[in-house]
């Protein structure tokens, strides 16, 4: 399943994720801060995407109430509820 989605409230524009059998298998940012945007994709990849949710949903960046690894977790939510 491919999933492109609009992030809010962070830097990055644009998220986009190709997930296989309920596992994570690239995420690719379009904006953000490239050294963290990449770290989180490189993290993210061959996570379930259960775990990933549980682990990253409420990081928050700065001041902001969220942030590009919860946006992350907040598509793949969507996603599933989606189905």
């Amino acid at each position: 399943m491919e999933i492109h989605y609009t992030p809010r409230g962070v830097c990055s524009r644009k998220i986009d994720i190709v997930v296989e059998d309920g596992v994570i298998q690239s995420v690719k940012f379009t904006g953000g801060c490239s050294g963290n945007t990449q770290g989180v994709a490189a993290l993210a990849q061959g996570m379930k995407v259960e775990d990933y949710i549980a682990r990253c949903k409420d990081i928050k960046c700065g001041f902001k109430p969220t942030s590009c690894p919860a946006q992350l977790a907040q598509a793949l939510s969507e996603a599933l509820q989606n189905g």
